[in-house]
């Protein structure tokens, strides 16, 4: 009961409703001149950060008065399901190229992940954090600690990982002879998650269903799979 009086007065909501407002802002300034770079998902946490770094403000302060945010993470995850079940059809048309591909994704993304912590000799927090980068902030902050990682750090990677998949998909999907939905889909999905899936909407409803469905099997199959590649790592 007093955490929740401490999380809902005026100081300590300082920084939710800060970034509420914040996000509001640019959304509004991207609708009006819709450049990536100006895209919420981009700009939010670069002035978020800028503000923190000029007002020395530690992050478990601001992550303690805005955990809020991260907490409803989880549902709106969840309401993806709300079209992927509209596009049943067209899934079970698809799902084995699909449940294939999220594999073959996440076991690259993982792969790649490890190997260059390794190569660069970074401690094992920040490589086992960096093993779920290719997956939504909700199943990467809950398989983190399952490896040895820590939530906070893997959130943080998950969000870079989704910034440069949102920016550079349009470009690779240039140079990739991806003809369908599904296949145009599947690759934000899978490798910038919410991020990718917020630009394949934008592109078309049918590769943002597909995005969604991908990134959710990429989570639920990271969540699962945790336990054993904590004893493989």
């Amino acid at each position: 009961m007093i955490d929740l009086i401490n999380a809902v007065s005026p100081v300590a909501s300082a920084w939710l409703v800060a970034t509420v407002l914040l996000y509001f802002a640019i959304k509004r300034l991207h609708r009006r001149y819709p450049r990536q770079w100006l895209a919420p998902f981009i700009l939010v946490p670069v002035i978020l950060i800028a503000i923190l770094l000029i007002a020395h403000v530690p992050y478990g302060n601001y992550a303690s008065r805005s955990h809020w945010l991260s907490w409803m993470l989880g549902p709106a995850t969840v309401a993806f399901a709300v079209p992927i079940y509209d596009y049943r059809h067209t899934i079970r048309q698809h799902w084995i190229p699909l449940v294939v591909g999220v594999v073959v994704g996440m076991s690259v993304a993982v792969g790649s992940s490890v190997a260059l912590a390794r190569l660069f000799d970074l401690p094992t927090t920040l490589e086992r954090s960096l093993a779920v980068r290719s997956i939504s902030t909700p199943f990467a902050m809950m398989a983190a600690p399952e490896i040895g990682g820590t939530a906070d750090l893997a959130a943080i990677f998950v969000v870079i990982t989704g910034m440069v998949g949102m920016i550079l998909g349009e470009w690779i999907l240039a140079l990739l002879p991806l003809s369908t939905h599904v296949a145009r889909g599947a690759l934000f999905g899978a490798g910038a998650h919410a991020a990718g899936t917020a630009t394949a909407y934008r592109r078309s409803t049918d590769e943002g269903v597909i995005s969604s469905l991908t990134m959710i099997v990429a989570g639920v199959l990271m969540a699962i799979c945790a336990p054993l590649l904590a004893h493989w790592l």
